[in-house]
């Protein structure tokens, strides 16, 4: 596959690790995937396979039944965000449609027929929701949704009645959680509406210092008002994390120094380490970068890092499956293979 939106840097991108904007989408006449039977699902999926192909005008896709993916791939696809937790359990008749360059995915029979989902790298709202718009547009050329006049996209959660839109940006927040402001930080974007969540969305855990914040409600705002909201309010919090790192060089620098070349040693050192060390390790050594207190070590490679020292990842990487303490060995030392080159 092409470069993945991981890998890519955008605009912001030193705090803005990502965009996404998600559309729900439902056929019309066709019961929810929770509620629809095996041969309603297979005609989705026969739907959605028909579709990759109407789609092929805008980029180049490929359609994948999710049964005939292994679990390892699935898992791939999950830590690069292409498809959700739940997506990849309980496979039977779930699909996905994917761009050769993983900038557009397509859950099908997820919790909607269709989820929709461009991801571009740094703060690209306006760019990402116009792709999206795009899709869903040649999507709806060619079927039906379920749609009322009154409300909306008609979709499986309430919360997402009406644009069926949920935008999402994806920070790195090292150095609020630093000077101990990011529980202030994210309670205020709560306060403004929005949704703070960690790493791979609702329910997930936060590692790295990354966190993910989008919009709760899609009814009742236009697609560009809520974009407009988040981005207003992300942008605020893109300079609460500019101003923390300017008070770390400017009154903190010694501590902040030992911090991060202390992540360093360890990283460059460890023999056995877990996923989440190595991410907290990682966003540290990241600042450092960022920072400009670690000059000599290329700030792609620990982007690179923090994708690929993820568990499927690393399996992936050693073509078999591992157990948790054969995995956190590996990690190890692919880091200081990767670090002491």
């Amino acid at each position: 596959m092409s470069k993945s939106w991981t890998k890519k840097d955008g605009p912001q991108g030193d705090i803005c690790l990502g965009t996404r904007i998600r559309l729900a989408r439902n056929l019309e006449k066709t019961p929810f995937p929770a509620t629809a039977n095996r041969d309603q699902a297979r005609q989705v999926m026969h739907t959605a396979k028909k579709l990759a192909e109407s789609l092929n005008q805008l980029a180049s896709f490929r359609f994948y039944e999710l049964a005939e993916v292994d679990q390892l791939e699935r898992q791939i696809l999950m830590e690069k965000h292409l498809i959700s937790p739940e997506h990849t359990k309980k496979t039977s008749s779930k699909g996905l449609i994917l761009s050769e360059n993983e900038d557009i995915s397509i859950m099908v029979n997820e919790e909607d027929h269709f989820r929709i989902q461009v991801l571009l790298p740094g703060l690209q709202l306006k760019e990402a929701w116009e792709l999206a718009d795009r899709v869903d547009d040649l999507i709806e050329a060619n079927v039906d949704y379920a749609f009322d006049p009154e409300i909306g996209y008609l979709t499986a959660c309430p919360t997402n009645v009406g644009t069926g839109m949920r935008g999402s940006l994806m920070l790195h927040l090292p150095a609020l959680a630093r000077i101990k402001q990011l529980g202030n930080v994210l309670k205020s974007v709560s306060q403004f509406g929005l949704a703070v969540r960690g790493l791979y969305g609702e329910g997930s855990e936060s590692y790295g210092s990354i966190y993910q914040i989008s919009n709760q409600v899609s009814l009742g705002h236009s697609e560009s008002e809520m974009l407009e909201h988040l981005g207003r309010v992300t942008k605020q919090v893109i300079a609460s994390e500019r101003q923390a790192r300017e008070y770390l060089q400017e009154h903190n620098r010694t501590e902040s120094e030992d911090q991060i070349y202390r992540a360093y040693g360890l990283l460059s050192q460890a023999r056995i380490i877990s996923t989440q060390e190595a991410m907290d390790l990682l966003s540290t050594v990241l600042l450092g970068i960022d920072l400009g207190m670690i000059q000599d070590l290329d700030r792609g490679l620990v982007k690179k890092l923090m994708v690929e020292i993820r568990s499927a990842h690393l399996q992936k990487m050693m073509g078999q499956s591992l157990p948790a303490q054969e995995r956190d060995r590996l990690r190890g030392s692919m880091i200081r293979d990767r670090l002491n080159r």
